[in-house]
């Protein structure tokens, strides 16, 4: 759903939240916050105090000039590098037997020669995608 300019901040705040696949209580957690203020701000009874707007900024990495006046896009777009330390992060505080730790623990793992070959391999499958891909096309 996209909103239009000059529609509510509380609206925007609930767009975010649904975007973010969060429930109000889920939210508001994130944020240390009561769930009842976020259906407060959500249903246009209160607006947040900047404070509140900066730590949703923060927090989410969200655009304040969104937030504010729904100008501009939802979420400040990072370096891939930040991208990257993010996805990490997420993926190392789950489960210890999951796929992604033992991924990232068997990639932490590789000598220089270990990493040749990955990349050789990985630039062969996509390649060979290409092919498949032109195949299929032609």
């Amino acid at each position: 759903m996209k909103l239009k300019e000059g529609e509510a901040m509380g609206e925007r705040i609930k767009e975010l939240r649904k975007a973010l696949g969060l429930t109000q209580q889920e939210f508001a957690e994130k944020l240390r916050i009561k769930r009842n203020t976020i259906a407060k701000y959500e249903t246009r009874r209160g607006e947040p105090i900047d404070a509140v707007i900066s730590l949703i900024c923060r927090e989410f990495n969200v655009n304040e000039s969104w937030l504010r006046t729904g100008e501009g896009e939802m979420f400040i777009q990072l370096p891939k590098e930040y991208q990257l330390l993010e996805w990490a992060g997420k993926a190392l505080s789950s489960d210890p037997d999951s796929f992604k730790i033992r991924f990232v623990k068997m990639l932490m793992s590789l000598t220089e020669a270990e990493w040749e070959l990955l990349e050789r391999k990985a630039r062969e499958l996509v390649s060979g995608d290409d092919v498949h891909k032109k195949r299929a096309d032609g």
